[in-house]
């Protein structure tokens, strides 16, 4: 049989198809994962703020809204949020409001209507509220999980001590000494099933005040708090202000029944007087500070990083390296991250919000050598331009993408991650998908979510 020149090139264009089509379809467009704000715009008459949702697309970063979201996030002023690895649970931190309706809540004009709501996540990113749970301190700000997701932290600026007179012992009982106000801890268990909470007593001190004898119901931490987080076997606290300096106070973590034990009587001092976070990454104790560090007479930066590594009794082992500068044109830095591959970390500075475009808004980015001497990324830091006032800096599920999300002009910034230098490229010059996505006011915090379905 001969096919005529026409049939053979109309068999052709089949084959061709075809091969196209086989092509093709190999290249398949799906969500990686999903991106949670948190934001302080109230959702309808209630007060409350909101939680945004995205889906990542895996191919290009591109972000697309999920459907149902924003909701409101359960109360007033959500401040940060958490994911418990492996588990269908989010929980969101609502610092409530002052006497005044803002969230601007200090010791003196503390917070009220504060809690941490709990959320299902449903198909396709879907929220659904589930409970409210109440922190025992007053102005709770930070919130952690555990390592294997069966105990939930928070860190709150006030503890009852400093409000409730005639429990004026348990901070002192905790803390040595004369000490009458401090910050505190509330713990909590995580319901593998359910995902309720359940309050963790402090068993090792008891007050006796009132003629009985009964365990605190939070653990006391110094005055001051900043920041907090947890290694396997430990957590630390940031604590300070410009005028007595900053220090880190240990606790000895219990992963059998949650306990928090004091390590050592006394918090170990930094040197540093404007401290921003503490963040924990391989194997690293990273302490941000927001003041200029001088070198041989000369100040060389807005401010720095002060690695240390973790050793015996909860005490602090500063790097070999000493501090690091943070990028000379970047100020305020308020969130440390490692990335997946453990090569490089990055740092999110927010910049001053009275001056936005000086000093920067941006990404640092560092490589992680051996021995630990970490070098700034070539390249960085990726400043936002109009954007700025980062709340946080995450990686994607697929080691690919890092996003942060802005509060100077309510926007979310995609970045994508250069895999052998490490060098962050804006979303529109790799993927030629938007870099930066509008939010429904200002955020709070992010994170993201790789458990899909």
């Amino acid at each position: 049989m001969k096919f005529k020149k026409f049939g053979k090139a109309l068999l052709m264009s089949a084959l061709s198809a075809g091969v196209v089509l086989g092509v093709t379809s190999c290249i398949q467009n799906y969500s990686v994962g999903y991106l949670y704000v948190t934001g302080t715009v109230t959702a309808g008459t209630s007060g409350n703020g909101i939680i945004s949702g995205f889906k990542i697309d895996h191919n290009t970063g591109f972000l697309t809204p999920i459907n149902g979201l924003p909701v409101s996030s359960g109360g007033a002023n959500p401040v940060r949020a958490i994911l418990i690895d492996g588990s269908r649970f989010l929980y969101v931190l609502n610092r409530g409001v002052n006497k005044e309706g803002n969230g601007n809540c200090t010791t003196a004009d503390p917070c009220q209507n504060s809690n941490i709501t709990q959320f299902e996540v449903g198909a396709n990113g879907i929220l659904t509220p589930q409970e409210t749970f109440a922190t025992q301190g007053v102005n709770p700000f930070r919130i952690i999980p555990d390592v294997a997701g069966n105990y939930i932290y928070v860190l709150d600026h006030d503890s009852p001590d400093n409000y409730n007179q005639s429990s004026k012992d348990g901070c002192a009982l905790a803390l040595g000494g004369v000490v009458q106000t401090c910050g505190d801890i509330t713990a909590f268990q995580v319901n593998q099933t359910t995902g309720r909470l359940s309050l963790v007593m402090n068993n090792q001190v008891t007050s006796t005040l009132g003629g009985g004898s009964s365990s605190l119901t939070y653990f006391p931490v110094p005055a001051n708090p900043i920041d907090f987080m947890m290694t396997g076997v430990a957590v630390f606290v940031l604590s300070g202000t410009p005028a007595t300096g900053d220090s880190v106070f240990p606790y000895a973590y219990s992963p059998i029944n949650g306990q928090l034990t004091v390590s050592q009587n006394s918090s170990q001092t930094l040197n540093i007087t404007q401290g921003t976070a503490i963040v924990y990454g391989l194997g690293y104790i990273y302490v941000l500070d927001n003041e200029p560090i001088t070198v041989n007479g000369v100040v060389s930066s807005q401010s720095q990083i002060l690695p240390f590594t973790p050793i015996a009794n909860g005490g602090l082992q500063a790097a070999v390296s000493g501090p690091i500068p943070d990028d000379a044109n970047q100020s305020n830095p308020i969130f440390l991250t490692v990335e997946n591959k453990g090569k490089w970390f990055y740092v999110a500075n927010q910049g001053n919000p009275s001056t936005p475009t000086l000093p920067l808004s941006g990404i640092s980015g560092y490589v992680i050598n051996s021995p630990f001497q970490p070098a700034e990324i070539a390249g960085t830091p990726i400043n936002y331009g109009s954007g700025g006032g980062s709340q946080c800096l995450v990686e994607d599920p697929s080691s690919q993408f890092f996003y942060t999300a802005n509060a100077y002009d309510s926007s979310i910034s995609g970045q994508e991650i250069n895999e052998q230098g490490g060098n962050l490229t804006p979303l529109s010059q790799t993927s030629k998908v938007p870099d930066q996505y509008s939010l429904t006011g200002p955020p709070t915090w992010c994170l993201v979510d790789g458990r899909i379905g």
